[in-house]
């Protein structure tokens, strides 16, 4: 059986390219990120810059998929096809960033391009998102993760060093990394966890609670 590819991900969060394939309730594709959330001279978060390394699995079936010339590598013009496929699919997706404003959520900025290499048989990609909207940080609490709320993907920070905090702004800020234990998570949100949420194809908003993210009270 051929394993998920770039075009299959596509499907599940963008409606894309081919048919439509049921998501489980457990991912199928594995990244290890880096997020690094840069706020502007004006004290507002200027943007969130992430680092994806894939899986060696998922890496091959993009290859598989993008490698038009058969030359089992990817080419500039193919790498290019590759960050173009995902920064269509994903914009419906808010390219899994999930931001909140004193528990508001903000939605971001479709990404000017998503650059893409590929190294060591594993697909790296690299991108900037925005905020759609003002985020201050003086008086406020702010909260920035990245995750999928299909769970197809799987995107996790190796360590509490891959997501950061950076600019003048920040330094009259506390700031923590939040790894949510998933025991104590179903046990406090029992009453809204249900077989729907298993289930859901299109994903849930209940999957961010057990997402890790940095937290900042400025």
């Amino acid at each position: 059986m051929r394993k998920p590819t770039l075009a299959h991900a596509a499907i599940l969060t963008g409606g894309l390219l081919l048919a439509p394939i049921a998501a489980s309730a457990h991912p199928h594709i594995f990244v290890e990120a880096r997020l690094e959330v840069l706020a502007g001279p004006d004290g507002n978060v200027q943007e969130l810059r992430n680092v994806w390394r894939f899986d060696e699995v998922f890496s091959s079936s993009v290859l598989m998929d993008f490698d038009k010339n058969t030359n089992l590598k990817l080419d500039p013009d193919e790498l290019k096809e590759v960050g173009k496929t995902v920064r269509d699919s994903l914009a419906d997706y808010d390219y899994y960033t999930n931001l909140s404003l004193n528990g508001k959520a903000i939605k971001v900025d479709k990404p000017d391009v998503i650059n893409v290499d590929y190294q060591d048989g594993q697909l790296l990609m690299f991108f900037a998102v925005k905020p759609s909207e003002p985020m201050p940080l003086k008086g406020n609490k702010l909260s920035f993760g990245i995750y999928d709320p299909t769970l197809y993907t799987s995107i996790d920070f190796p360590s509490d060093n891959e997501l950061t905090v950076e600019g003048e702004a920040f330094k009259s800020c506390k700031h923590q990394v939040v790894r949510p234990n998933p025991d104590e998570v179903i046990a406090e949100n029992k009453a809204t966890l249900t077989d729907a949420f298993y289930n859901d194809p299109t994903g849930t908003t209940m999957s961010k609670l057990f997402a890790t993210r940095i937290d900042v009270q400025c």
